[in-house]
């Protein structure tokens, strides 16, 4: 369902057409990187280590060299000479040295003739461990006694928070520092003190929030291969082109023209497809003189990627009785593992930044451990910030007997306010995403039902900004070929593909858009902070309307009429009133291609800088059903309202939403990466990993709102991001609202419910039911 603002009708825009890889993807077509062969091709096997911290005594690849079709098998001394650069980050620490550091750590590679001996060899490469003791969990990390996990000093990685639109602060934390505390965030406004003196209420918990990985279809791979003139080439199922060619150039010490990255087609990357394999694969490469392809096993993702990391909330909200909020402290602390780069800051803003609050301390840190390496997973931060504000904002609600969408109402933001970290919120549609929920039937006829409950919550994402180009060139045939430096996830390209169209002014079937490699793409960012359509859409329309100049330059010179009196109409431009005055596209660029033709050929180039965030946001319902005698949750009924700016596409948008939302799902009740108490990965296969399926889905119904943007074409706002963010706080809320039971750990499992529950009747003789629904009592407004 999609309520806009009246705009002028085009033939692009808001168009619910087919996405431009659907045809390719849904019947096999699709090639991946794993499909990729090459002459004299090796395959490679990750040897993952099985301690959490260990010293590496020797390692003995004999046995493993003396199968049959085994090539080699790579240690971080043997591809020493060619690794040029200290390891800061997961993607360029290649092989385990000297150490290992967390359970799953990559010690050595075998490389075969086929993959079945590569997958035989494995076993076959002895090593001998002393094991260590290893720092497990954020709490032990924290300690100022506790050792350091990097004894030669702390690697500098903090490119998580500004790939998704936050700038780090600098400021230290007058705290006692732990040698593994990489990073330290804080934000304040006003007097807290004065801010709590004032409140009648105030509500004060503790959440944590496990780490949980992308679930992607498609695990990661990376094939690479050396090029006769001294280069080499990568394809990679990578969400960008350029973030991985300079981390393999930083690697080898060449120039970035030396190497060139071929981004094949992401079988989903939520955040974990950014760069990985690409150096050690480039490495390899280029040490065994053969094309090296490596293909991840669904267990070396579990051990060896990058899932999001493990945290914990501690929030205190102040507020009078009439709902108003006077103050917020919170506390957070994100365990990235072993490299630094957790979204901090990101939770920090996301934990403080939805709500008029006067008196503002909020005071974050990471710290790295013994653990897996974190990375980015759809809105890094956000999630775990949103539930522990709104988990807190549906306590506050019943605390003082209030309507819970209308204290939302009363307190959020708008545009024009102030963002935690200084910078200000620009046009906001979130009180109108409020609005639109509150009249939704599923909220007004919320009626107590036996076991049930209803939960709300809001979210949203600021969207990052980054400078982006792109061309576009008319060719003979008379249809336009766009050329774009993105990756598409999400259907960025067919949201791009529309946008060209309606620039140039042709349907969009005359128009081609083509993902560039990184020799030839103009530039644009990773793909994630859901900021494509929007930053290279931006540079798309400024690419389709200087070809479109310069193609009526051509046609008014031709037809001897001022370009101003010009229109395009089915494929040729002619004179405005008189239609027999026209010229075909093909023949303009014909003109423009002809040998001694005085025109120059039609290419157009648009490069964009965005400086107003277009920030999406969003206010979702969920109810659910708990088993009384399994506890189990639920979910039957799901609503999600969200401010799109401008539906490009709104197939696209809905499509985006229902995956957000079943994303959420999966944080909210059944995913959980569980470390024993060595460290190692309990949940390391889909056999231990429950991922939601259909069945665990219920019917999603999305309402997609229209309140522009002040950036970006159209006025759209970014969109791919928003839908996971309130998910788990609004089936959280619900989950209260059906037992009385506030659940501040994620995910809200049966065996965690139980033992809340239980834990409740122990603490009383008698056992009392949860509070009336809010439907049966008069509701209070205070959105005034």
């Amino acid at each position: 369902m999609i309520e806009q603002a009246p705009s002028a009708p085009s033939s692009a825009i808001g168009a619910r057409l087919k996405r431009t890889e659907g045809r390719e993807r849904t019947t096999g077509q699709t090639r991946y990187a794993a499909d990729l062969r090459m002459v004299g091709l090796l395959h490679a096997r990750l040897v993952l280590s099985p301690y959490a911290h260990a010293r590496i005594v020797r390692i003995d690849a004999e046995a493993a060299l003396a199968l049959a079709g085994v090539v080699g098998v790579a240690t971080a001394e043997s591809i020493a000479l060619y690794v040029k650069a200290e390891a800061v980050s997961r993607a360029n620490c290649l092989l385990a040295r000297g150490e290992v550091r967390f359970c799953g750590q990559p010690v050595a590679v075998v490389l075969a003739e086929s993959e079945a001996a590569a997958e035989d060899a494995i076993s076959l490469v002895d090593i001998e461990y002393v094991e260590l003791p290893a720092v497990l969990d954020a709490d032990a990390a924290l300690s100022p006694n506790a050792p350091a996990v990097w004894l030669e000093g702390l690697p500098g990685a903090r490119a998580e928070a500004a790939a998704h639109g936050v700038e780090a602060s600098t400021a230290s934390v007058n705290e006692p520092r732990s040698p593994n505390v990489a990073a330290t965030e804080r934000m304040d406004r006003g007097d807290i003190e004065i801010g709590f003196g004032g409140a009648d209420v105030v509500i004060e918990r503790r959440y944590r929030v496990q780490s949980v990985h992308q679930g992607y279809l498609e695990p990661h791979a990376t094939l690479a291969a050396l090029e006769p003139t001294g280069g080499i080439t990568v394809w990679s199922s990578t969400q960008g082109v350029f973030p991985p060619r300079d981390e393999v150039a930083r690697i080898l010490d060449w120039p970035d023209a030396r190497v060139k990255i071929v981004a094949t087609p992401v079988g989903g990357g939520f955040g974990g497809k950014g760069v990985l394999l690409e150096p050690l694969v480039a490495v390899l490469a280029v040490v065994y003189e053969r094309p090296v392809r490596l293909v991840m096993t669904r267990m070396d993702e579990f051990l060896a990627a990058t899932p999001t990391p493990r945290c914990r909330l501690d929030v205190k909200l102040g507020a009078k009785r009439d709902g108003t909020l006077t103050a917020l402290d919170a506390r957070i602390v994100f365990d990235a593992g072993l490299f630094p780069g957790a979204p901090v800051a990101n939770a920090c803003i996301y934990v403080a930044g939805f709500y008029r609050i006067p008196h503002i301390r909020v005071r974050g840190c990471e710290v790295v451990t013994h653990s897996i390496p974190n990375g980015a997973y759809r809105g890094p931060g956000a999630v775990q910030g949103v539930f522990a504000i709104e988990s807190t904002m549906d306590e506050l609600a019943r605390e003082l007997g209030l309507d819970p969408i209308a204290l939302r109402l009363k307190n959020c933001v708008v545009g024009g306010d102030p963002m935690p970290h200084g910078q200000t919120w620009a046009k906001l549609g979130l009180r109108q995403c409020l609005e639109r929920l509150r009249e939704h039937p599923a909220w007004q006829t919320r009626a107590a039902r036996p076991n049930e409950g209803v939960g709300i919550a809001i979210g949203g994402l600021m969207g990052t900004l980054q400078p982006a180009s792109a061309t576009c060139r008319l060719g003979t045939d008379g249809t336009l070929t766009v050329v774009v430096g993105s990756v598409d996830i999400s259907g960025s390209n067919t949201a791009i593909w529309q946008i060209a169209a309606d620039a140039f002014g042709v349907p969009p079937e005359r128009v081609t858009l083509l993902n560039a490699d990184s020799d030839t793409a103009p530039f644009a960012g990773m793909s994630g902070g859901s900021r494509i359509t929007l930053t290279v859409g931006a540079a798309v329309v400024e690419a389709a309307k200087d070809a479109r100049r310069q193609a009526f330059a051509i046609a008014a010179d031709r037809l001897e009429a001022s370009p101003d009196d010009l229109e395009l109409v089915d494929g040729a431009v002619r004179v405005r009133g008189a239609p027999e005055r026209s010229i075909a596209l093909e023949q303009v660029a014909q003109l423009s291609t002809t040998i001694y033709s005085k025109y120059a050929p039609v290419f157009g180039r648009g490069t964009t800088a965005l400086t107003t965030r277009a920030s999406g946001m969003a206010a979702h319902l969920a109810r659910v059903l708990v088993d009384p005698d399994t506890h189990a949750v639920t979910v039957l009924e799901y609503v999600a309202v969200q401010d799109a700016g401008r539906a490009i596409n709104p197939a696209l948008v809905e499509g985006n939403i229902h995956g957000g939302v079943s994303q959420g799902i999966g944080w909210a009740l059944y995913e959980r990466m569980h470390l024993d108490e060595a460290g190692g990965i309990v949940t390391a296969s889909l056999q231990d990993y429950c991922l939601p399926s259909s069945q665990q889905i219920p019917p999603i119904e999305a309402i997609i709102i229209e309140e522009a943007s002040e950036s970006g074409p159209h006025g759209l706002r970014v969109v791919g991001e928003p839908p996971v963010i309130p998910v788990a706080a609004a089936i959280a809320n619900a989950v209260r609202d059906a037992t009385g039971m506030r659940m501040p750990e994620l995910p809200i499992t049966p065996e965690r419910l139980h033992r809340a529950i239980l834990t409740a009747r122990q603490a009383s003789d008698v056992w009392e039911a949860p509070p009336k629904k809010l439907a049966e009592a008069p509701s209070k407004d205070v959105s005034s």
